[in-house]
């Protein structure tokens, strides 16, 4: 089933442009899911692929190379990035399970969503994206970006976002140790 939504096809450019471009995106489809004219079951399935694929497709390609390539990268901050994946991911997963789309609940896990998302992305393009914009060569971040965005673009065609394929992804993490058993609410 497609939808109106657009999620972007980049094919390629600089990673650290089309990351926060996707940034971006999450900002505008977390305002549109907090807007109850709009259809919520729609963007939240929208919002469900683009925000697997990003996150699959950085961990995979992206971190690891950011790490070897700058000083500023370290391993404490890729695995802090694993983990703030692993948070959103699980709080996208009580928003795709909730039936309703007009609840208390839904509203509820929307801003739960949303401020999980909005503090990753600070945090991320504070520590990891700006230091790499500067250490990071214009050549490998262009190849990182063909890489990248191939990946996102075959994920988000497999409909990485399905309710089970969000579930095996928390669970994954879970199994990794990247969530905590009780909510820190």
């Amino acid at each position: 089933m497609s939808t109106a939504i657009d999620l972007g096809r980049p094919t390629s450019g600089d990673v650290i442009d089309l990351i926060t471009d996707d940034h971006r995106l999450f900002e505008r489809l977390l305002a549109q899911l907090r807007d109850t004219t709009q259809d919520l079951d729609a963007v939240r399935r929208a919002f469900a692929d683009v925000l697997i694929a990003h996150g699959e497709a950085e961990e995979e390609l992206v971190y690891p190379v950011l790490n070897r390539k700058s000083a500023e990268v370290d391993q404490d901050d890729v695995e802090h990035g694993h983990e703030e994946h692993a948070e959103g991911n699980e709080a996208l997963l009580e928003v795709l399970e909730l039936k309703g789309t007009d609840t208390q609940a839904f509203a509820d896990a929307v801003e739960k969503l949303s401020n999980l998302i909005a503090h990753h992305i600070a945090e991320e393009e504070i520590t990891i994206l700006s230091p790499a914009r500067k250490e990071v060569g214009l050549q490998v971040r262009a190849e990182l970006g063909e890489k990248w965005a191939a990946r996102r673009n075959a994920l988000i065609d497999a409909g990485c976002g399905a309710v089970d394929n969000v579930r095996r992804v928390v669970a994954a993490a879970r199994r990794e140790g990247l969530l905590d058993d009780e909510d820190d609410d």
